[in-house]
């Protein structure tokens, strides 16, 4: 700008920067609770992930998947005030998670985020924690 032009944004009003939670911006708990419908029924018709999963206990693991992502994303922290610490890995490690064991769970998140009602910021946001996290899990060498 130059001396010559007035700065027109000086009688403009304050815009007050307002940051919301990607939790709030998504919506709430639905979203996350959609999220982790979609994912689950991708793992259940697995081959591979199914048998990890418990099968008389469904629901409380998507509870506790959909508790965790709550708060992760910046909603109410009832994950942790139920079962403390998330501590990812210790509670993976009772389960031989590879290469293949992490694509495959990655294959479902993906599919279930790509289908997931929200920007593409938001979806790229997620995929990129769920790409580290599931990377993560892994305790067993490559085959």
């Amino acid at each position: 700008m130059t001396d010559e032009q007035p700065d027109s944004r000086a009688d403009a009003p304050e815009r007050e920067t307002v940051e919301v939670t990607v939790y709030e911006f998504v919506g709430g708990e639905p979203f996350f609770a959609t999220l982790v419908d979609r994912f689950y029924a991708g793992v259940m018709a697995d081959p591979v992930l199914a048998p990890m999963y418990p099968v008389d206990d469904l629901e409380g693991a998507k509870y506790r998947l959909r508790s965790f992502l709550v708060q992760f994303w910046g909603g109410p922290d009832t994950y942790s005030q139920e079962r403390g610490h998330p501590r990812l890995r210790m509670r993976h490690f009772p389960f031989a998670i590879g290469q293949d064991e992490r694509d495959r769970w990655m294959t479902h998140m993906r599919a279930a985020v790509e289908a997931a009602e929200t920007i593409p910021e938001v979806k790229g946001m997620l995929l990129g924690y769920f790409e580290n996290s599931a990377t993560a899990m892994r305790n067993q060498a490559d085959r």
